[in-house]
């Protein structure tokens, strides 16, 4: 029992021993100091790049969408002005042999 009691007493005091000591001081005045040095570098928390990092991977998403979209309207784009090249080269009037003789008789 007294060796019990004895053992309680001296922790306790070295827990208070450490808790007031000029270790615990320092440590308290790191923490400041450093806190005020992160503070000062303007940095996000993890939630802040957390919210970042989703709005990324959203923007990235869209971003593949609108590429895709762009990529079909360009390729229907192109399809359709080869249809039209089509059509104006069937559309054309042919010259008959007639009309260019004829033309180069009166020159």
């Amino acid at each position: 029992m007294i060796a019990k009691q004895l053992f309680d007493e001296i922790s306790n005091k070295l827990g208070e021993t450490i808790a007031n000591s000029p270790a615990k001081d320092i440590e308290k005045n790191a923490k400041a100091m450093l806190g005020s040095a992160f503070n000062k570098m303007d940095l996000v928390t993890r939630e802040e790049f957390d919210v970042q990092q989703q709005v990324l991977i959203k923007t990235r998403t869209k971003l593949s969408e609108v590429e895709a979209r762009l990529a079909a309207l360009e390729a229907k784009l192109s399809e359709n002005a080869e249809k039209s090249e089509d059509s104006t080269e069937t559309s054309k009037p042919k010259r008959s042999k007639k009309t260019e003789t004829s033309s180069e008789d009166k020159e």
